[in-house]
């Protein structure tokens, strides 16, 4: 057996952080099982709510500014979003160390699909393909839906039919999902009888659209006794004009239907959980569970009805910004939920500082190690920093997590100010109450501080007249 720990990363596509938290009804046995042997974090955020700009903040530690990959990479020429191989990647910090390093599943991050590049010495790639189900009618995989449990976004005149959600007969392992974890099992099995130690990512498009969802996990959810987001209904009278624009393409979805898209999201968050219960469930009877590091999380979320919205590219709301992160292993403490803010991009700084190896040393992110062996430092991390450039249609948007208070700087259009404590929907935007005037100039500070300190050219040299829209400049105070 290695000497050092073993990784298991676990990345999830478009799941709330909420789901995971205790009491929450989508049932999640086995990421409980490791919540109860480690540490689940409440208030774990991605850096980006948009697919490619976040998984390579991930790999890099770095802000989408600095990696280059500003939106999906799909939608975008050859050169453009290009996840930049000068900067370093924390799996080649690794190998570097002395790891066997694999990853399967969804990568979305930049186009050559060769992931050796990045660190990643065995791979294998889903199909580019997979994403696209949700742009037409059946999907690539033809999978068979019960008619009376799927829905199609349909309309304006022009736009090709989307499929939402539905209901299939086949199970999780005989669709894309299930690949993903044999070919991770494959991987761990490979290694071992080896004394090297290994790190090994299953990725997953799911639960991310299109929302399918076999039978079996579908239907142990009641639709009728589904609670409905406490901000469905949400006016946006106070807030930018975008979010409403968004919110009118689900006006024709009823209540009932936003019931059952639910029940699709939780039931696909179970067969993720059943998915990562194999490879669990094979670490602790091979004799590894022990020294495996363990991490659990998604690279944004998704609102599924919050805020009348679906998808994830636009707003900078709770929904979509705060993703779920567990973690068990070596050097971390166990039985333990902690208030701690971290970054979905400070993933990779921590476990190189867990397993002694070099550092990133990059100005966007730091290791949260501390706080995983003594919970009492959550204390030190109370701030959080995040930016979207929008997605197709591009947008400026930065924000800064300081306490209760979060703070959106709008370059499309005013600010908003929210009080996560007394607001925890979102609902009142306090961005131009006169008693916060001073509150929204020291968090506009902030966000020009963390401009500055991460060298984000684009918005530290906007003195030019047109681009004066903050509550104070980026001068230093």
């Amino acid at each position: 057996m290695p000497t050092q720990p073993n990784i298991l990363l676990f990345i999830m596509d478009g799941m709330q952080g909420k789901l995971v938290q205790p009491g929450h009804p989508c049932r999640t046995p086995n990421f409980d099982r490791v919540a109860a042997r480690g540490m689940r974090f409440d208030n774990a955020y991605t850096p980006s709510p948009t697919c490619s700009p976040a998984r390579a903040s991930l790999m890099t530690g770095l802000l989408p500014h600095n990696h280059g990959v500003l939106h999906v990479e799909h939608v975008v020429d050859d050169d453009q979003c290009v996840l930049r191989t000068d900067k370093p990647h924390w799996a080649q910090h690794l190998q570097k160390a002395g790891y066997d390093t694999g990853y399967f599943g969804k990568w979305h991050i930049e186009r050559t699909d060769k992931l050796e590049q990045f660190g990643w010495e065995t791979y294998q790639v889903l199909d580019r393909d997979v994403h696209r189900i949700h742009s037409q009618k059946g999907g690539p995989t033809e999978l068979p839906l019960d008619s009376d449990l799927t829905r199609y976004q349909e309309g304006p005149e022009g736009y090709n039919p989307i499929l939402h959600y539905g209901v299939t007969d086949v199970p999780a392992l005989e669709r894309s999902m299930g690949r993903t974890a044999k070919e991770a099992m494959k991987f761990i099995e490979a290694k071992e009888s080896r004394d090297e130690p290994w790190c090994c990512c299953a990725s997953y498009y799911e639960p991310n659209e299109a929302m399918i969802v076999s039978r079996e996990a579908f239907e142990q959810y009641d639709v009728d006794r589904i609670k409905l987001p406490e901000n469905l209904r949400d006016d946006f009278s106070d807030r930018p004009g975008f979010y409403r624009r968004q919110q009118q393409i689900f006006n024709e979805v009823s209540e009932q239907e936003w019931r059952q898209a639910l029940a699709c999201y939780y039931g696909r968050v179970t067969e993720l959980d059943q998915q990562f219960g194999l490879l669990l469930d094979h670490l602790e009877s091979s004799g590894q569970l022990d020294n495996t590091i363990i991490i659990i999380t998604a690279d944004h979320g998704k609102y599924v009805g919050s805020h009348g919205m679906d998808g994830h590219n636009y707003g900078p709301f709770e929904e979509i910004y705060n993703v779920p992160l567990i973690m068990s292993g070596p050097g971390i403490a166990a039985g333990e939920d902690t208030h701690a803010r971290v970054g979905f991009h400070e993933i990779g700084p921590t476990l190189l500082d867990l397993v002694k190896a070099d550092p990133l040393d990059v100005p966007d992110s730091k290791s949260f190690a501390p706080v995983l062996s003594d919970p009492s430092k959550a204390s030190e991390f109370t701030t959080g920093y995040a930016e979207s450039c929008g997605n197709r249609f591009i947008l400026t948007q930065r924000i800064l997590w300081d306490g209760p208070w979060k703070f959106a700087f709008n370059g499309f259009d005013f600010d908003e100010l929210y009080n996560l404590e007394d607001d925890p929907h979102e609902m009142k935007n306090l961005a131009d109450k006169a008693e916060h005037e001073d509150r929204v100039k020291r968090l506009t500070a902030m966000i020009w501080d963390r401009i500055r300190e991460t060298g984000d050219q684009s918005l530290y040299y906007t003195h030019y007249y047109t681009m004066r829209i903050g509550a104070v400049g980026p001068n230093p105070r």
